[in-house]
């Protein structure tokens, strides 16, 4: 039993460290590209703006922080 537990913890250890990578400086161009840009599109920013404000029937405030209390 003591070394089903030893394996198991062996491999959540895997499990949980093996995501865990270093950037460096000559790989972080591919990050910085225009693709991976989340407003890149300006018509699929306004589509997805339209089809917001057309369910919420709210426009706006998608640059504005603070919540509805308006406390800001």
């Amino acid at each position: 039993m003591n070394r089903i537990a030893l394996i198991l913890l062996a491999v959540i250890t895997l499990a949980i460290t093996s995501g865990c990578v270093n950037v460096k400086p000559w790989q972080r161009e591919h990050l910085a590209d225009y693709t991976m840009q989340p407003d890149r599109d300006p018509l699929g920013t306004a589509q997805a703006e339209h089809i917001w404000f057309s369910r919420e029937e709210a426009s706006g405030g998608s640059g504005v922080g603070g919540g509805g209390c308006g406390c800001n």
